[in-house]
């Protein structure tokens, strides 16, 4: 495992050891039964991630466990609007990443019609039973330090800057990923 994969990994050993233990209205979500979906996808989330954006976010976890917080819990109580706004420059931030994460999001829809996302695009559109990717992205960045916040954007910019699109490389590497997870089931019998 080289430098890249071990922080990967250490991330979503941590971000289960949260999501695992929220407590949500009526009781535990299937989801939270199911740890290697859960990994496959975080993990295809952090793939394109710099070095750098991933130390930093990896600080925040082990600040934030250290302190007795759960950043899954503050990312979905934030996404219910149970947690006060981050200050203005920090939403400022925040709201220039979800710009580029829309923007390649409608690209991928209009590029790939047949992979449907499992939720619609933007705010607008949430329900009292689906969150959009705006409003679920805007919940999990207010979570992160100013530090992995910068870092992250700076990884959009350059990513945006080589004319790729981070959301369609998350969904190729959690597709290639599921496909071996049930190659490697077939095989075991």
């Amino acid at each position: 495992m080289n430098r890249k994969e071990n922080l990967i990994y250490r991330i979503a050993e941590i971000e289960w050891s949260m999501f695992s233990t929220v407590k949500n209205r009526g009781g535990k979500a299937s989801c939270q039964e199911e740890p290697e979906t859960f990994k496959i996808i975080r993990t295809s989330n952090f793939v394109n991630w710099s070095e750098a954006t991933l130390e930093s976010y990896l600080q925040d976890l082990e600040e934030a466990k250290n302190t007795g917080r759960n950043l899954m819990t503050e990312k979905y109580a934030r996404m219910e609007g149970l947690f006060l706004p981050p200050d203005k420059e920090t939403l400022s931030l925040i709201n220039k990443i979800v710009a580029i994460e829309c923007r390649w999001l409608e690209e991928l829809a209009k590029k790939s019609p047949h992979l449907k996302p499992a939720r619609p695009i933007y705010t607008a559109d949430d329900s009292a039973w689906v969150i959009s990717s705006e409003t679920y992205a805007r919940g999990e960045l207010a979570t992160y330090s100013r530090s992995t916040l910068e870092l992250y954007y700076e990884d959009l910019l350059d990513m945006r800057s080589k004319n790729l699109n981070r959301i369609e490389i998350i969904f190729n590497t959690m597709l290639e990923k599921f496909r071996n997870e049930a190659g490697v089931r077939e095989t075991r019998g």
